[in-house]
């Protein structure tokens, strides 16, 4: 998909980027281009940052390497970081919400992660995808008996199965008998995010925003899963990679290549560096 790029009073001042199967590769990690691409835009007057389902813990790396000076959001954009790390703003799932969200989700034989008190949590650090989870974060989890405790504070909880479909057809059920206590989407495949409600990422981009006072058509964002879209329907400009789905693809302005082609590399020379 071919689309021009913006122009006149719409010239792209900042891009956001989701992460995983975005910016990185399919294997967690960052191209050369990639880092170039971002240190071009600094060059170019354009403000960068990330928005991402992961943890603070797992976006520390990335902050450091492309060395990022604005604020980041983690947790699909519901908790707010500054470069440094510390906590700009947070929302929390609500107790009986989050207690509900566990029981649906263990109802439907997923394993469970919850993210709270900074820490990532479960019950079996030897499930699927721990292994993926651990070098993605580089952080190790925390093993609990019982997760109860902790919904007293949770920031994300994740349903986690190598059965793909069948965590497709958990997420509208799990959504619709949240309604309004959460958010639910796929934010890979494999893992389905409960986080707060109406604090994503198209949030993010109007934090953004009012913080920086940009105007938000002047705002460009690439992604590739669901949970992308809402941040493309908030900015200006935006860029699908080219391994998202069909929906995500038409929901964007543009499309570029894969994550693991140097998609986002692409899409800064092709569209948001282009006059």
């Amino acid at each position: 998909m071919m689309a021009d790029p913006p122009s006149g009073d719409r010239t792209i001042a900042f891009v956001i980027s989701d992460v995983d199967g975005t910016l990185v590769t399919s294997d967690k990690s960052l191209t050369q281009r990639s880092r170039d691409a971002v240190r071009r835009l600094d060059a170019a007057g354009i403000g960068f940052t990330i928005a991402s389902a992961r943890p603070p813990m797992g976006l520390t790396s990335l902050i450091a390497d492309l060395g990022l000076r604005h604020p980041i959001g983690a947790f699909n954009g519901s908790t707010l970081l500054a470069p440094d790390g510390h906590i700009l703003a947070e929302h929390l799932i609500p107790e009986e919400t989050a207690r509900q969200a566990v029981r649906l989700l263990d109802g439907f034989g997923l394993d469970i992660w919850v993210f709270a008190r900074g820490q990532w949590n479960l019950r079996d650090p030897h499930g699927p995808y721990t292994d993926l989870e651990r070098r993605t974060l580089q952080a190790e989890p925390t093993r609990v008996e019982d997760l109860g405790p902790l919904l007293v504070g949770a920031s994300k909880i994740v349903g986690v199965s190598a059965d793909t479909d069948h965590l497709a057809a958990c997420e509208n059920r799990v959504a619709e008998a949240l309604g309004h206590g959460a958010d639910v989407h796929r934010s890979q495949a494999y893992y389905l995010d409960v986080t707060p409600y109406g604090r994503g990422k198209g949030t993010f981009v109007d934090e953004i925003a009012r913080r920086l006072g940009i105007p938000r058509a002047r705002i460009a964002t690439l992604g590739d899963a669901a949970n992308d879209m809402a941040m493309f329907a908030r900015s200006g400009f935006s860029v699908a990679m080219g391994n998202a789905t069909e929906a995500v693809k038409r929901a964007a302005s543009a499309v570029t290549s894969g994550n693991d082609d140097d998609g986002f590399a692409n899409a800064v020379d092709e569209f948001l560096l282009t006059r």
